[in-house]
This record gives C-alpha cells, structure tokens and sequence, in this order.
C-alpha cells in the first residue's frame, strides 16, 4: 500500500515506541513525503526530545532509518496541484500533503481529523491503517 505520510505521524513515532512505529516498517507499506520534511523534524528535534526519553544520538539514528524507508518527493514534482490543493485542505499547514496525494493519486496517513473534512483524498488514521495492514 502506498499512503503519504504526515509528520504528527512521525512524530509520534520518534516520541514512543508504540505501533505506530511498528507500522512505519511494514513491508507492504511505501511512504511518501514533501522533500521538506527533514526540516520539519530538525525544526521540532528540541520539543521531541523533551517529550520522549530518547538520546539525542538515538533520535537521530532513528531519523536516519526513516530516511532509509520514507520517499521524499521534490516540490517541483507535484508544485502544479498546489492551488487545487489549497482549494480542499483544511489546514493550511498541510497543503504540499495534499499536492502530493493529487499528484500520486494516494492517500494520506494523518491523525489530524481536520484533515477528514473534505472529499477529495482519503485519509486514513494509525486505527484505520493497522486494520487496513492487518
């Protein structure tokens, strides 16, 4: 299964160990994400930190195992379904998930329920996806 993968989703993964980690590494699951997406994780590392019991050496060991794993996708590949993006996000933080899930033509995995308010891209919850991996 293909899904784009919103960062509170990993997030969460580096804050505890739980399923949501487990599921990150399933085999039949490929994760795609915006290219800025390491940037996001160096922008919040300190706020992690502090909410995990993680080493810094540790968090950074898993970022780079998710490096491994997760596809980054350039913004210049899916820049043209920025506007129609724009047009059925609810948030507006989340736009370039929503460009690329138009450009893959995939769903995004997101615990953000705000993010359900609309019709045009399925999203699907940690709940839904170990159902749905199952």
């Amino acid at each position: 299964m293909e899904v784009i993968i919103d960062a509170n989703i990993l997030f969460s993964s580096l804050i505890k160990n739980s399923l949501t980690a487990n599921l990150l590494f399933k085999e039949d699951l490929t994760l795609y994400v915006p290219d800025f997406f390491i940037e996001e994780f160096m922008k919040y590392e300190n706020l992690i930190l502090k909410k995990t019991n993680r080493s810094r050496e540790d968090y950074i060991r898993i970022l780079h195992c998710l490096k491994k794993i997760i596809h980054k996708i350039s913004g210049e590949k899916f820049s043209n379904f920025l506007n129609k993006a724009e047009k059925i996000c609810p948030d507006e933080k989340d736009i370039p998930y929503f460009a690329l899930a138009l450009k893959l033509e995939i769903p995004i995995w997101s615990n953000d329920k705000k993010l359900k308010e609309q019709n045009i891209i399925k999203i699907y919850s940690t709940k839904e996806m170990l159902e749905i991996l199952k």
